[in-house]
């Protein structure tokens, strides 16, 4: 440690112990003997007592707080200012986290329910095909490379909504009596009616 790193810490330390000193010193009551005490006593103050003509006023002094920084008076302490700017930084870093997860989750959930109505409609659809005697052949395909991709490229891009599986879902029971979450078709409107929970797969 050299002479200037020494100066600073005996320095730090006399301002320490000077600053308790102070501190200790405003704590203690003051004296009956204090002109400024005697003076109050004239106009009526009592020890103890609070402040005020009706008495509602303060019992404490005010706090002593000892400032070392050159910020000047009213300023508040940049110790404390960098503590409530972290503070508030660590806020903002929570409450966006949060949100970012909140959005992640609607976006899986989201990506589920579509995979799920695509699926069920595909096994509608190719329900229907067998009730309808329609599913042996759509269209010729082609057997070329190009045509494949193409065609895969199709299915990708199609988009099933909510609607479309609750129209195709309609359509097997109202047309062949057939549930496709109960995964049977009945002799009737009046036995489907009577044993399918509903139309849908929460239902069952």
């Amino acid at each position: 440690m050299n002479w200037q790193e020494r100066r600073k810490l005996k320095r730090e330390k006399q301002q320490q112990e000077g600053d308790e000193e102070i501190l200790a010193k405003s704590k203690e009551a003051v004296p009956s003997s204090n002109i400024g005490f005697k003076m109050l006593q004239q106009m009526g103050y009592k020890p103890g007592g609070a402040l005020g003509k009706k008495g509602q006023g303060r019992t404490e002094p005010v706090g002593l707080e000892i400032k070392r920084s050159r910020a000047g008076l009213g300023s508040e302490d940049p110790q404390k200012l960098k503590a409530q700017r972290e503070i508030i930084i660590m806020e903002r870093t929570r409450r966006k986290e949060e949100s970012l997860m909140a959005e992640y989750g609607d976006r899986q959930k989201n990506l589920w329910r579509n995979r799920s109505i695509y699926r069920d409609y595909k096994k509608a659809q190719a329900a229907l095909g067998q009730l309808e005697g329609t599913d042996v052949l759509e269209l010729e395909k082609g057997n070329n490379e190009e045509e494949k991709d193409e065609e895969k490229e199709e299915e990708e891009e199609e988009v099933i909504t909510e609607e479309d599986l609750q129209d195709i879902l309609m359509k097997l029971r109202d047309e062949h009596n057939y549930c496709l979450y109960c995964g049977c078709k009945y002799e009737s409107g009046e036995a489907l009616l009577s044993n399918c929970p509903g139309i849908e797969e929460d239902d069952h």
